[in-house]
């Protein structure tokens, strides 16, 4: 199928793109256009103008800094993924990029555009809520910094308004002697998870264990973030009880039946990911000073 028809306009400036999104009712943004394009290609959506921001300098730089990396809006899935000052800042950006769809979708697609898409099934709105990170936005009013917590409402569904441009994602950088992973099950590789499980643990110099939390997605209507450091607090990365860990994840969420999986599959993989994603950050942690 084709997509219905649309105005086009391709501003210059940030400035420029904020004010047709407020002038023009309907309008969508146009950055990588890998989820934008075929829902417009199969009529799921169909926008009144699409607003393409690829021409405005500066919103493909990738910034690390002492707190985090800090991401433009045409930032490509493959340069975040590829950047070895991001990596070493924040490995769990490449852990969990490799996991996104294929490396040609990865060229073109943003992970800033993921983010505003809010897939449930997607990968990065899971790494942005794990490590509590932000989203700026603009608009003809100024610019304001929404929190993970806040920015994910729903299916499909960010606290963007349809006047404002996000403009960069800050992923904040972990505490030292942290572990990350990202463990995930697709039914063929480069299809959306049917569970995913991104991983924090934080050790002390005796190597027990401080805090431990994990981030799921296709679990619910939008990422879930489980705090589990109570059952294996105080004891070591060699002695810590993942699989108890496992059984909090398993009580805190309430996957759904679909097509692909039933409820119940979906939660015995949660179990299984989540203490197989929490024994990689934790053996991470102490591999290196921070992971």
């Amino acid at each position: 199928m084709k997509p219905g028809p649309f105005d086009y306009y391709r501003p210059r400036t940030v400035d420029e793109a904020v004010d047709l999104l407020a002038a023009t009712e309907g309008a969508k943004v146009l950055a990588g256009g890998q989820s934008l394009v075929p829902v417009m290609s199969m009529r799921l959506a169909s926008p009144a103008a699409l607003v393409d921001i690829n021409h405005i300098a500066g919103l493909a730089d990738i910034e690390v800094g002492e707190t985090g990396v800090r991401i433009g809006a045409l930032t490509r899935h493959s340069a975040l993924e590829h950047d070895p000052a991001a990596y070493a800042a924040n490995p769990l950006l490449r852990r969990t990029l490799a996991h996104v769809a294929h490396p040609t979708i990865r060229n073109r697609g943003t992970t800033l555009g993921s983010l505003v898409h809010a897939d449930p099934a997607a990968e990065m709105p899971g790494v942005l809520r794990l490590l509590g990170g932000s989203v700026e936005v603009r608009s003809t009013a100024g610019v304001r910094t929404i929190e993970a917590a806040d920015f994910f409402v729903g299916p499909l569904e960010s606290a963007l308004n349809d006047d404002e441009l996000a403009v960069a994602a800050t992923f904040p950088r972990p505490p030292d002697r942290t572990g990350s992973s990202w463990c995930e099950l697709a039914r063929r590789h480069g299809d959306y998870a049917l569970v995913g499980v991104g991983a924090l643990v934080t050790v002390d110099e005796g190597r027990a264990i401080s805090t431990a939390t994990v981030a799921l997605i296709s679990v619910g209507l939008t990422p879930v973030v489980v705090e589990v450091t109570a059952a294996v607090t105080g004891t070591t990365v060699e002695r810590a009880a993942w699989p108890d860990a496992a059984s909090l994840v398993a009580d805190a969420i309430d996957p759904e039946a679909d097509i692909h999986a039933s409820a119940a599959y979906r939660g015995q993989l949660a179990r299984v990911l989540s203490a197989r994603a929490l024994a990689s950050a934790a053996a991470a942690a102490v591999g290196r000073e921070a992971a």
